[in-house]
């Protein structure tokens, strides 16, 4: 149902961890999750929903707030 939404945030995280200069490593490290993981949630390759604390967390870390995350427009 929010396959495509999820993609989004995973297109998003990308973006500003790219703009931020992080390597998915660095990124995963600073909020306590396997670089895996965070590729997931990158390439939106998951089969269950990502939880509001990781979102938090990745908002967090990017310095961004979580709106920038998960609204509609793109980065």
């Amino acid at each position: 149902m929010f396959v495509q939404k999820y993609k989004q945030i995973g297109l998003k995280v990308a973006y500003y961890r790219k703009m931020r200069g992080y390597t998915q490593e660095q990124l995963a490290h600073r909020i306590q999750i396997s670089t895996s993981y965070l590729s997931r949630i990158e390439r939106g390759n998951y089969t269950k929903s990502v939880s509001l604390s990781v979102v938090l967390a990745i908002a967090e870390a990017l310095s961004l707030d979580i709106s920038e995350l998960v609204r509609d427009k793109n980065p």
